[in-house]
């Protein structure tokens, strides 16, 4: 009878226990995979968060991160940043944040150094993705039937 040397084993018993538990491994994989997903229902990531899903938590927190930018722009330099590329190292701005398509959601931003505008727009405007709007007062703005703007109503939380 062969010894595994190293590990004072039987070959052929540890080869059929190793077979054993990937053929187990790869049918309980098989199992969960043909089992259907429960609808997942969105989860509050803060008390009073007003999104109503996933997409619409990362577009909200992408819209905070831009006011807060630009808070911390025109307290730096007395205007406004003209682009979201100016806005880099602001607050908590990134390079990375500067590309427009954010998954879900593209992003609009227009600046003239006295104030600005963001539109964060669905690929698919839904009530559990709606479009958002804000500008240099902070408000955000949301509607759910078409592009938000500065007449679209105030986003509030629960």
């Amino acid at each position: 009878m062969r010894r595994c040397v190293s590990f004072g084993h039987n070959t052929t018993k540890s080869m059929k226990t190793a077979i054993f538990m990937i053929t187990c491994f790869l049918l309980g994989g098989l199992c969960l995979a043909q089992t259907p997903a429960a609808p997942s229902t969105y989860q509050p990531k803060f008390k009073g968060d007003p999104a109503r899903s996933d997409s619409e938590a990362a577009a909200l927190g992408y819209i905070r991160t831009v006011l807060y930018a630009e808070r911390e722009y025109k307290k730096k330099h007395a205007t406004y940043a003209t682009s979201l590329a100016g806005l880099v190292h602001s607050g908590s701005f990134t390079r990375r944040m500067v590309e427009t398509d954010r998954g879900d959601y593209k992003v609009a931003f227009h600046g003239d150094g006295k104030g600005f505008t963001i539109r964060m727009t669905p690929n698919e405007i839904a009530p559990e993705r709606r479009a958002f709007f804000a500008d240099e007062t902070g408000k955000i703005r949301a509607d759910e039937q078409k592009p938000a703007d500065k007449d679209s109503p105030p986003l509030s939380g629960k």
